[in-house]
């Protein structure tokens, strides 16, 4: 984690010690959040303890730890989930205590109970609350009963389609599915009619029996504008509870957080009051302690509880932000018994802060997951208002096997406006290359004037999706020119190396006052700019280069910095970028945005010639969840033939046409690379 805008509440703790200090403390996760648990205890004194699987064996959250243990191989339950390594590597270490993070085990009930019987101090609420409240139907029926509204639905223990379809139409359609178990997206399904139920019950149930271990469902009537707005609180053990005012999240795509704020736009302060008592109301009603966070619905008719989460948030560093408290010190200290270190009256709110979580995702795709090596990741730098949260560098890979998030990226201001400002600046100094991103999403949704008029509602993504959507565009002659500039400067100072390295440095072959490629004596560069062939020629001069591009002529200059920087001069206009090159991609960052390039050789770019009609292939790196064809069995254009399981989420594989099942190339529970067929089609 780099950057901070939060103030340490080392001094300012107050209250009886109850318990003993914790003097190392082990973190039951991986990536950005385990690096963030770290940066609080290491400031603190408290060893710190990774754990790893197999894919995560050189990761940023290993390489910060003291001391880290291998639990197992990449996939989540033969490591993150499993419990007895996890146990068994906090016994090696000989640590006092554990830190479960988010998702994985954080609101798992006997993981806590597992700790708890170990004599290790779980961070967090204790098994009887997070089973109270990690149930949703169980924690509806208890909010009911204490008097906090709630939607409309049913969570009866009847799991039967049958019965869910007799619970839809007493709700009314459209009605959201979720699984009672967890919460992020997975599992959830919004159902707009009848006949859709019976194959979303099913795919939700399996989705949610993958993530949580249980399948389990709930239905609630779907409100077509709401906004999503949470409550943070704390407790401590006495049974005192203090809320750290509200965030909103309601920028969201296929269930799960996009970007978030606090505080929360738009909400009288009556209602804005009674969110918070609601909240506090809800933690004491099941005996809380730690940090929780109490979800709310909230649309014109007014607020329900949603679901609480028994533990710290992806967005809590906008409510650090805004409060200038560490929320993992809070953790800690509550944790070791002490009482809450401040009264409600001594919590205050300033300013205003956005959050936005970078993934590597497929914009072209759908926002498809993607999994792959970061070739180049420069983040912004440090600065007091504005912090990253991350747990990848570059070199990096982002696995199949967990959450695709980069990093986090969170802005503060003394105005929402501020903070906005400051939000896209960063936005621009964000450079990814080697998987694709929602980079340019966030940078828009920044942009869009729908958002920054605010506030918004859960369906603002999907309003505006196209809008939002980064167009391809074509890249210009000022593009293509920085591309061919940069290439150049570079294969100019490998040359120089070489030429110092070799025994005979004034062999004519060692001339770098010239630009020899070995390609053609044309000094032609030529480029694919996707479906467009282009063709550079280039004349060297005694302080730079002549470009002829397809918009014309242009004088070039320019210089690489040590880190890889291109400043250049484009007919005397002076810019400033950065040139990726892998393998034959090019990659060209400027002013926020990014183009790529293919270097193109027609020796030996022979487009390919075969036969692509009638194979469906793996859209990403996942398992073969589900085949619903059978060898011989007729489709129809449109079909979901099988479903592919990746990075927690399933991705159904649509048949492109009518046809008949010739062949199926894998079986359920396979491992699929992205692209790898599945099965073929022939006409009937």
């Amino acid at each position: 984690m780099t950057g901070t805008m939060t103030g340490t509440m080392t001094g300012a703790m107050t209250g009886a010690m109850t318990g003993a200090p914790i003097r190392s403390l082990m973190v039951a996760n991986r990536g950005e959040i385990a690096c963030r648990i770290f940066a609080t205890a290491q400031r603190l004194g408290i060893r710190t303890v990774a754990v790893y699987s197999e894919a995560d064996a050189d990761s940023a959250h290993v390489a910060m730890a003291d001391e880290a243990y291998p639990i197992g191989r990449p996939p989540p339950r033969e490591s993150y989930l499993n419990i007895d390594e996890l146990l068994a590597a906090a016994s090696l270490a000989g640590v006092d205590a554990i830190h479960p993070g988010y998702g994985f085990l954080s609101e798992n009930a006997e993981f806590a109970q597992a700790c708890r019987d170990a004599g290790l101090r779980f961070i967090g609420p204790s098994p009887e609350a997070i089973r109270a409240m990690g149930s949703k139907r169980g924690a509806k029926e208890m909010m009911a009963a204490a008097g906090v509204p709630v939607v409309p639905g049913y969570s009866g223990d009847d799991q039967s389609v049958e019965r869910f379809a007799e619970a839809a139409a007493r709700i009314g359609y459209p009605i959201l599915m979720k699984a009672s178990a967890g919460g992020g997206g997975r599992g959830m399904r919004i159902v707009e009619r009848a006949e859709d139920l019976a194959e979303a019950v099913e795919g939700a149930k399996r989705e949610a029996a993958a993530a949580f271990g249980d399948g389990a469902l709930l239905l609630e009537k779907y409100l077509a504008k709401p906004r999503h707005i949470e409550v943070q609180v704390f407790a401590d053990r006495a049974g005192e509870v203090v809320h750290l005012f509200d965030r909103d999240c309601s920028v969201q795509r296929r269930h799960q957080k996009v970007v978030e704020e606090a505080p929360a736009l738009g909400i009288a302060p009556g209602q804005r009051q009674a969110l918070w008592d609601a909240a506090v109301a809800a933690a004491r009603a099941v005996g809380y302690e730690n940090a929780g966070t109490v979800e709310f619905v909230l649309d014109e008719s007014g607020f329900y509880f949603l679901e609480m989460n028994t533990r710290l948030q992806v967005e809590h560093p906008v409510t650090e932000a805004i409060t200038g408290l560490d929320l993992v010190e809070w953790q800690i200290r509550i944790a070791q018994g002490e009482a809450l270190p401040l009264k409600q009256s001594e919590i205050v709110s300033r300013g205003h802060a956005v959050e936005v979580r970078l993934y590597a995702e497929d914009p072209f795709r759908g926002y498809l997951p993607q999994a792959g090596r970061i070739t180049h990741l420069s983040l912004p730098d440090r600065q007091a208002d504005v912090r990253i949260d991350t747990g990848v560098r570059s070199g990096d890979a982002v696995s199949v096997h967990y959450d695709p998030m980069i990093a986090k990226i969170i802005a503060w201001g003394a105005s929402r406006s501020q903070a906005l400002g400051r939000m896209a600046a960063a936005l621009q100094a964000t450079e990814v290359v080697g998987l694709q991103t929602n980079l340019d999403l966030l940078a828009a949704i920044i942009d869009h004037h729908e958002f920054e008029a605010g506030p918004v509602d859960t369906g603002f993504l999907a309003r505006n999706a196209d809008m939002l959507m980064p167009a391809p565009g074509e890249a210009d002659s000022r593009t293509l020119a920085l591309a061919v500039l940069g290439l150049l400067l570079e294969e100019r100072a490998t040359a120089a190396r070489n030429a110092s390295e070799s025994g005979d440095p004034h062999s004519p072959w060692s001339m770098v006052n010239g630009w020899r490629l070995n390609r053609s004596a044309e000094n032609r560069v030529m480029l694919r700019d996707g479906e467009r062939a282009l063709t550079v020629s280039v004349g060297f001069r005694g302080d730079g280069f002549r470009f002829d591009l397809p918009g014309g002529t242009m004088d070039v200059q320019g210089v690489l910095g040590p880190d890889g920087a291109l400043s250049a001069a484009l007919d005397g206009v002076r810019f400033r970028a950065r040139v990726i090159r892998q393998d034959d991609q090019l990659t060209v960052l400027h002013g926020g945005q990014h183009w790529r390039l293919t270097l193109h050789d027609p020796l030996v770019a022979k487009e390919a010639a075969a036969e692509t009609i009638g194979r469906l292939v793996a859209p990403m790196p996942g398992k073969l969840a589900a085949m619903r064809v059978a060898v011989g069995e007729s489709v129809e254009a449109g079909a979901v033939v099988a479903v592919v399981e990746a990075m927690k989420m399933e991705h159904r594989v649509l048949a492109p046409r009518q046809g008949k099942v010739a062949a199926i190339l894998h079986a359920v529970g396979d491992l699929v690379d992205e692209g790898a067929e599945l099965l073929t089609l022939e006409p009937e």
